[in-house]
């Protein structure tokens, strides 16, 4: 059973309707356990893989995520494509709630998190200037306007750390640096997604304005979970445009994206790292 993509489902999406033949597949990674058992099943006529980013009945932070378990679990299934769903709130006018933003930039505001899977004596130094893959954008934009969804293709996602939301003066500040969107998980997984040669696309899902809104304080949590309920119904038909629509992997240059990355003499990699990083390096060592 071949699976070529896979999907992230994050805040209000803990599983995906419209799979057929579904299993969970539990994956033991060199770096402990991911977020969920792998829900592997069929999307019009397509195998892909499901993980429910925070577990289900959303009991993971983002600060807690084990990022490097997730992604290699999904490289583990053999998987070239992910689709990443994510809540976020907006930072600027245009983008209103249940409206979806692809972006194609990060900015880092983390702090402590591990966001590669080198080190241990193995030095890898990936390019990152466009970290989502452009052409599987492209293809989930066009899913959106299938799906009638108002979506922008491009921007900016701010990844901050959490859990606590913003500021009112973090939040001024990141909307005068031209910030879009603000969320607190997927910047890692864009990196390791590259590092593991896997293609990689946000579907930001707008819940609410962050608070630098004057109308911010007047949302209820009850208003914001409607959001998430609707953008997950949304989701839902995106993907499966989506998986639809794709071509066979292999039509971009991410699944190369170490080809010229690797810098330490590969004679001198310790053999347990190679060990870890075999189903990723692999081919770069034989």
């Amino acid at each position: 059973m071949k699976i070529d993509t896979g999907i992230i489902g994050g805040s209000g999406l803990y599983s995906m309707p419209g799979f057929e033949q579904t299993e969970e597949v539990v994956i033991t990674t060199p770096y402990g356990s991911p977020s969920d058992p792998y829900v592997v099943g069929t999307i019009g006529g397509k195998t892909v893989a499901f993980l429910a980013r925070h577990g289900k009945g959303h009991r993971i932070t983002p600060s807690e995520l084990n990022f490097r378990a997730n992604i290699w679990g999904f490289k583990k299934l053999g998987v070239e494509r992910i689709i990443s769903l994510s809540a976020v709130g907006s930072l600027k006018a245009e983008h209103a709630p249940e409206h979806f933003v692809l972006p194609d930039q990060f900015f880092d505001r983390t702090s402590g998190r591990v966001s590669t899977f080198f080190g241990e004596g193995l030095v890898a130094h990936i390019g990152f200037s466009e970290p989502t893959c452009h052409h599987l954008m492209g293809v989930v934009h066009g899913a959106c306007q299938q799906a009638g969804v108002v979506s922008k293709l491009g921007g900016t996602y701010l990844c901050m750390e959490g859990p606590a939301f913003s500021t009112k003066a973090e939040s001024n500040v990141y909307r005068s640096w031209g910030m879009d969107i603000i969320g607190m998980t997927n910047l890692q997984e864009a990196k390791l997604a590259r590092e593991a040669e896997i293609c990689y696309a946000t579907v930001a899902m707008v819940t609410d304005y962050d608070c630098w809104h004057p109308d911010h304080d007047a949302v209820t949590v009850d208003q914001i979970i409607a959001t998430l309920v609707k953008n997950a119904s949304n989701a839902a038909t995106v993907v499966r445009l989506a998986v639809e629509a794709l071509p066979a992997p292999g039509v971009c240059s991410c699944n190369q994206a170490l080809k010229n990355a690797i810098i330490t003499d590969k004679k001198t990699v310790p053999a347990e790292t190679l060990n870890k990083l075999e189903i990723i390096v692999g081919k770069y060592f034989r």
